[in-house]
Formats: C-alpha cells, sequence, structure tokens
C-alpha cells in the first residue's frame, strides 16, 4: 500500500484555487511549537522547525520498530505551516521592516492515531540523535479552523500582500470580515521548499479566518 498522503487526499485544504474561496476547515492534529522573531535569523525558528520535521519523522518510521502504535498506517509528512501574528495589528501582510515583531506557530499535521504518548515516544528518538534540541517546546493539539478564506500565493512571502488584499476584497464582497484570534490567525501553508526553489516559484496557501458580518 502507498503512504497515505493529505495533499492527495484533501485536495480542497491543500490545492486552492489562484483565486480567493470559501472553506470550512475541519478538526486537524498538529505538532506545535510558538516562538517570536525573524524567521530569516532566529534561532528559535529554526529549531522549531526541525523539531517538527524530526518528531514528525521519528513518528513516521515507527512502522520499522517495534513500537508502532495502535491505529497506525504509513503516511507522507505532510508540508510545513506556520500561524503569524503581531501583539496587537492586524495582519495585512506588510511586514518588511517588522519581522523581528512576529509571534509565530509553526506546525505539521499529524495523523489521529498520534497520542500524546505517541510523541513522548517519538521525543525519547530525537533526543538521541539531537540531545541539543528543545522539546519541551512541542505541543500536541486538536485544532479546528472553521470558516476561512484562502488562496494560493505564487511567488515571493513579501509579495503576499497584493494577494491578501485580493483575498480580503474577495470576503468582504461575499459578506463575510476577518477576525482573526486565539489560534485562528493569518495562516501560511508552504508547499515549496525554499532552500530549493526560486523565489517567483514559490507555492504557499494563505488562509485568513473569517465569520459574517
Amino acid at each position: 500500500m502507498p503512504a497515505f498522503d493529505f495533499k492527495k487526499e484533501y485536495k480542497s485544504l491543500y490545492k486552492p484555487k489562484n483565486e480567493p474561496e470559501i472553506i470550512d476547515v475541519p478538526e486537524m492534529r498538529f505538532l506545535m511549537v510558538e516562538g517570536s522573531g525573524d524567521p530569516n535569523s532566529s534561532k528559535s525558528y529554526e529549531e522549531a522547525v526541525q523539531i517538527l520535521y524530526g518528531l514528525s519523522y521519528a513518528i513516521k518510521m515507527t512502522k520499522k520498530n517495534d513500537t508502532q502504535p495502535e491505529g497506525y498506517f504509513d503516511f507522507v509528512v505532510p508540508p510545513l505551516e506556520g500561524l503569524w501574528w503581531f501583539d496587537e495589528d492586524h495582519f495585512s501582510g506588510e511586514v518588511k521592516s517588522r519581522k523581528d515583531e512576529f509571534i509565530w506557530i509553526m506546525m505539521i499535521r499529524q495523523p489521529d492515531f498520534v497520542t500524546p504518548e505517541v510523541v513522548e515516544r517519538a521525543k525519547d528518538i530525537l533526543s538521541k540523535k539531537k540531545p541539543e534540541l528543545n522539546l519541551s517546546r512541542t505541543r500536541l493539539v486538536d485544532h479546528k479552523e472553521g470558516l476561512c478564506s484562502q488562496i494560493m500565493h505564487i511567488g515571493p512571502y513579501d509579495d503576499e500582500p497584493d494577494t491578501i488584499a485580493r483575498m480580503e476584497k474577495h470576503i468582504r464582497a461575499e459578506g463575510y470580515m476577518t477576525l482573526m484570534d486565539g489560534l485562528r490567525q493569518h495562516h501560511e501553508i508552504y508547499l515549496s521548499d525554499p532552500r530549493k526553489t526560486a523565489p517567483e516559484k514559490l507555492r504557499t496557501i494563505i488562509r485568513h479566518p473569517i465569520v459574517k458580518k
């Protein structure tokens, strides 16, 4: 059996159009690591990404040992995602001079068989390989994002304001308004590896939480 691929099975969540659309995002399970600062220079951000991928692959590879959890199935590790906000301001995408003010949560979706016990076993595995990582930063969260507007952004991250402006225009035209609160924040899903992809070809899903006016 091929490994289960969330991107292929849930196309409405991972293959949106290049034009804004309204979507009701169901509850999903995530490993999350919170931090702050400029992702381009922050050691905290770099560590967060290492933790998330390290734990996700440790969970995936339990298929090769005797710690396979109940209900396990092989899966393709889903893409990295991020929630981004500032302390007070509504997120408009204009961040070029403010990246050091970011508060963020980086996260990777997990299959439903992943429990706190499964995560603890994965931490034991990862801590032996990378003892320098602070794995206590990690939490397992069931997050229901609910009603959102989403769009596929193609291009550099710094060009997102124009895409967000189009999305916000569509939100208003459909009788909704953006409302960010708690874990419902400016949301990005990274479908391209910026280390291997030209900036103009980067593919990033953008979601904003919305409510009826």
